[in-house]
């Protein structure tokens, strides 16, 4: 298992090199890596052990029963949930149907479970792939490995004077730049809301109450408990087979099937659930946030004097009312890559450069 999960590490790895938020990092990476990891756990699980095992009746063979079972689907009774097991029920769910299929409950979705959570964790990668193939590595190349604080006194005047030549010459070509990453920033929003809706239906339209019901459980009297984990993830089901008897009349073999992949399942997907619900929270101050930086310019010079610290109040108002939206975002995104000193004297350079050139308010 530590070989199987080792090399998502390296997705983990310290970057040198910043252009996005940690917020952005944490549905990018953290997650990403984190419903991967889910999905081989759960692979990992069903190679190690059997992920289905059913009660036959003798005559009958179990491989076959439990490879039926598990390739279409079991079932539990719903209202057998409220009974008490031991006496009137064997297990949670399972009950006597009489017949009547539409009183059932199908699971189908247990066989799919690692398949969705690795196309889960594709699509929170989609966005960082974006913003990699957009931004196309024009922090690093800017920066120039000053990040580091290696070279020397000389070598260093040069690489800023290189710095303030192209701040200077391309200027308000910029703004596509911070556009397209707050673009990034909402399409991670909407990759979340998408992926709650589609568990939903995953999930028969359980799992949007899902961490609700499970806080609520232990607050209920137990007479009244149903236990959410075990409602969606049951932990033994029925499974129907049909087999052709001696006569040639078709015989039904009732099967209880018990399912321990779904202890794995339950508690993913609560986490899931949680971490979700978190994400949701977090994305939608973000871009709360950053409608604020371009409907409020105001607040730019105060976000620029938190980056850029032991430079004046000042030098941040001069810089940021001369400069457009893409330019200041270029600015403040080598704030969080430069050694503070350099940082003050780049901006304290170019206050200076854009005060002589008279430069005009692009808002």
């Amino acid at each position: 298992m530590y070989k199987l999960l080792g090399d998502l590490r390296g997705y983990l790895k310290w970057q040198d090199i910043t252009t996005d938020s940690m917020i952005f990092r944490m549905h990018n990476i953290f997650t990403t890596v984190l419903l991967l990891t889910f999905s081989l756990i759960i692979t990992a699980t069903q190679y190690v052990g059997n992920p289905i095992a059913c009660i036959v009746e003798s005559g009958l063979r179990k491989n076959a029963i439990n490879t039926f079972c598990w390739i279409t689907s079991t079932f539990t009774m719903p209202d057998a949930f409220n009974r008490q097991v031991g006496k009137e029920v064997a297990h949670p769910g399972i009950g006597n149907d009489f017949n009547d299929e539409s009183a059932r409950k199908y699971y189908t979705y247990y066989q799919w479970v690692c398949f969705v959570l690795f196309f889960q964790a594709i699509m929170c990668y989609v966005p960082q792939w974006l913003w990699n193939t957009w931004e196309n590595g024009l922090m690093r190349s800017i920066v120039m490995g000053m990040n580091h604080q290696l070279c020397d006194e000389k070598e260093k005047l040069k690489k800023k004077s290189v710095m303030m030549n192209y701040i200077m010459k391309h200027r308000t070509t910029h703004i596509s730049y911070v556009y397209r990453y707050y673009a990034c920033e909402a399409i991670c929003l909407l990759n979340i809301l998408l992926q709650l809706y589609c568990m939903n239906r995953f999930f028969d339209g359980e799992f949007m109450g899902y961490g609700l019901r499970v806080l609520q459980y232990a607050d209920k009297p137990q007479e009244e408990r149903v236990d959410p984990m075990v409602y969606i993830f049951p932990r033994v089901t029925k499974c129907i087979f049909h087999k052709i008897g001696p006569s040639g009349s078709v015989q039904k073999h009732d099967s209880l099937c018990i399912l321990p992949l779904n202890i794995v399942n339950e508690k993913t997907y609560i986490f899931i659930w949680f971490w979700y619900l978190i994400l949701t929270v977090l994305l939608v101050g973000l871009l709360a946030y950053r409608a604020a930086i371009i409907f409020a310019p105001a607040i730019r010079p105060r976000l620029m004097h938190l980056a850029a610290r032991g430079t004046s109040k000042e030098t941040c108002r001069s810089v940021s009312r001369k400069t457009d939206l893409g330019d200041w975002w270029l600015l403040y995104c080598l704030g969080t890559n430069l050694d503070s000193i350099m940082y003050r004297e780049i901006l304290q350079e170019l206050a200076k450069k854009l005060g002589d050139q008279n430069s005009q308010v692009v808002a």
